[in-house]
């Protein structure tokens, strides 16, 4: 059987392939595999998406059928049983947030009107003009850095600035923007308004709101935008991002964000797709800075929050106001 090592170094072949720039970086997160193709550490050759990739397009043109005679039956069951026995490695976890205005707050009465909003078929109307496919498929792995578990980072505009390191979490029932993220879009505490519900997560405990608000938020992939009122929970807590895209956004959007592709497809309202691309290397800033914040949101232990008055919300009820 011919190695990939080997398959790209025939002349022949290697004038076909765009080899990628030699880079210092590491390509992945097995920093003892050595890439071939990318002449980087990161992940070892045959897990190489790039080169799949073009090797794939040869693959359909025919010029590897010579190749292809001399190795058939033999690399596809080696390739099946290594990914069938490979693990992805867990570092820590991440606590989904429960609360917000999704799933009908904390009262019974106001959990009662959202499970009857639901089973009422009226409530979910499809709106034919975003009702449309949003296919990925192995295009869309071309510039993807090879990885195992990368979160999902994107960059939004709001308040008439770009704020970067916006965390896309589906398993948040809340969209939350961080105290010192409101600060830094210069925005004023008398926009915020009360909030009279609950937020659990991050560590399994209450965490303060200060309140929320609506701000014009915009998704673009440069080409295409779309931009909608999402309606933020500002929270005091030790902020890894500087805001937490959950489940109401996304389906506000009518989102698809998968971890593979390392993208988020949504509709633009007049039928265009807008692709937005994860930021990798920021998306592992902040995985790493989550891991060393003692303590911190994302990083397993208890959040850090400001000294301030607490409100209790157990059986519906609270004291005290947002502030």
């Amino acid at each position: 059987m011919v190695e990939l090592k080997d398959l790209i170094a025939v002349p022949s072949i290697a004038e076909r392939l765009k080899i990628p720039s030699k880079t210092n970086k590491v390509l992945g997160p097995h920093m003892d595999a050595w890439c071939e193709f990318h002449q980087a550490f990161g992940h070892p050759i045959r897990n190489c998406l790039a080169l799949g990739h073009q090797l794939d397009e040869l693959v359909k043109s025919g010029f590897l059928n010579d190749y292809l005679a001399e190795s058939q039956g033999t690399g596809a069951s080696t390739t099946s049983g290594e990914e069938q026995g490979h693990e992805m490695p867990v570092h820590g976890e991440i606590h989904t947030i429960s609360g917000g205005f999704s799933g009908g707050r904390c009262t019974a009465s106001q959990r009662k009107r959202y499970t009857r909003s639901v089973m009422s078929l009226e409530a979910h109307a499809v709106d034919d003009i975003l009702d449309i496919d949003l296919p990925f498929t192995k295009a869309d792995l071309r510039d993807v850095i090879p990885h195992d578990n990368d979160l999902v980072v994107i960059s939004v505009v709001t308040a008439w600035r770009k704020v970067h390191r916006v965390l896309v979490d589906q398993g948040s029932s809340a969209d939350v923007m961080f105290w010192s993220t409101f600060n830094k879009l210069q925005l004023s505490s008398d926009q915020l308004r009360p909030y009279t519900g609950c937020l659990y997560g991050f560590a399994g405990d209450q965490v303060e709101v200060r309140g929320y608000l609506e701000l014009r938020t915009t998704f673009t992939d440069g080409s295409a935008s779309r931009t909608e009122n999402i309606r933020y929970l500002v929270v005091n807590a030790h902020p890894t991002y500087n805001v937490l895209l959950g489940r109401p956004s996304l389906n506000r959007l009518r989102a698809v964000a998968l971890t593979r592709h390392m993208k988020m497809k949504l509709p633009e309202l007049s039928g265009k797709v807008i692709v937005i691309k994860f930021d990798q290397q920021e998306a592992k800033r902040c995985y790493e800075n989550s891991l060393k914040a003692n303590g911190g949101v994302h990083g397993g232990g208890a959040p850090a929050i400001q000294r301030g008055p607490r409100r209790s919300c157990s059986r519906g009820k609270r004291s005290g106001k947002a502030t």
